[in-house]
């Protein structure tokens, strides 16, 4: 079973680096932030999403964003990643959008997110085929490549590549028998 487990950025912020601003500025700020998520992971019971609260957040820059979105993704997606965890964004900003697009195009990476209007959106590098996918999973919360193939009216071996290009972004879940689970279904308390 995969878990939610929710991160305040802003709690987070000021424990690591105590301070009573909200803003996310420096490569120092980003690195604390991010070894304190680290440090809330390895104390996760298993293979959990991690829901990565932006909404008290200031200004974030491009080196924190480079910090806490890529280097972390990056970590958690390699061979040898520290645990089984996927992460999501919640209560992100449109000011918050160019330095989290800008790091996740660099380091060719995708990332689920909910935007402050509720929106949610696939963030990063992704083809519109793999946008559609995405949403067409999001919209069904769990599906096997056949189901959403017939829900966009694509070919099956589209969905299938699609739905493992995602899987392999850690942007969803492949759970058993050929079935994809939205990050989504998860951070709302889906069973796997």
């Amino acid at each position: 079973m995969v878990e939610p487990a929710f991160i305040d950025l802003v709690a987070l912020l000021r424990k690591s680096v105590t301070t009573l601003y909200s803003d996310l500025v420096t490569r120092p700020t980003g690195r604390a932030v991010r070894l304190g998520i680290e440090q809330q992971l390895g104390s996760a019971p298993g293979p959990c999403v991690s829901v990565i609260d932006f909404s008290q957040v200031g200004i974030l820059d491009f080196s924190c964003a480079d910090e806490i979105v890529a280097k972390l993704l990056l970590r958690y997606r390699a061979a040898d990643r520290p645990a089984e965890a996927f992460f999501f964004l919640r209560g992100v900003a449109e000011h918050h959008r160019e330095p989290i697009d800008c790091v996740l195009d660099r380091h060719g990476l995708l990332l689920g997110a909910e935007v402050r209007t509720g929106e949610r959106l696939l963030l990063g590098p992704a083809s519109d085929e793999v946008r559609r996918l995405w949403h067409g999973l999001e919209e069904l919360r769990r599906a096997t490549p056949a189901d959403l193939a017939r829900r966009l009216g694509i070919a099956e071996p589209a969905a299938q590549a699609g739905l493992a290009a995602l899987a392999g972004h850690r942007a969803a879940v492949q759970g058993p028998a050929w079935q994809y689970v939205a990050l989504g279904a998860l951070v709302s308390g889906a069973a796997l």
